[in-house]
């Protein structure tokens, strides 16, 4: 099924964290990100539409940059208490304080960001994973050079 595509593959859709990855049997899953939960829904039968259709509202990424994007929008669409809620809070004061200030996000804040967001991805999907979503996958995070 995964053609010529590697797995994982990682994708923007429609604006939606999506992954690719290979089953033991050889054959793909597509996992969406949940707007809802922040979990993953399986929906392959959009598995044609990301391979084929790339382009548009269909981006591939890197797996650093999915793990950026992901992060971007559990942020964005989910509220909760706990340690992943108060460093999205953190990032988001970081963003606010320099848009008061009218100026662009330092190289320093930048990469503060990008280190914060990779490290509630992963704690996000350990949540995810022993909670038991099969599509929860903190190691995406780990070959990241951040």
């Amino acid at each position: 099924m995964s053609g010529d595509i590697s797995l994982p593959s990682y994708y923007l859709y429609y604006s939606s964290p999506v992954k690719i990855v290979e089953t033991p049997d050889g054959g793909a899953r597509v996992w969406r990100l949940s707007i809802d939960s922040g979990g993953w829904q399986e929906e392959n039968d959009i598995f044609g539409e990301i391979t084929l259709g790339v382009g548009g509202d269909i981006f591939r990424r890197t797996p650093e940059d999915f793990v950026q994007e992901v992060e971007r929008f559990r942020a964005h669409y989910l509220v909760g208490e706990g340690p992943v809620f108060a460093l999205y809070e953190t990032v988001q004061a970081l963003r606010d304080a320099a848009e008061a200030q009218g100026r662009p996000l330092s190289p320093k804040e930048q990469a503060l960001i990008r280190g914060i967001r990779k490290r509630t991805f992963v704690m996000f999907e350990e949540q995810l994973r022993a909670a038991g979503d099969p599509g929860a996958d903190p190691e995406v995070a780990a070959g990241d050079a951040a």
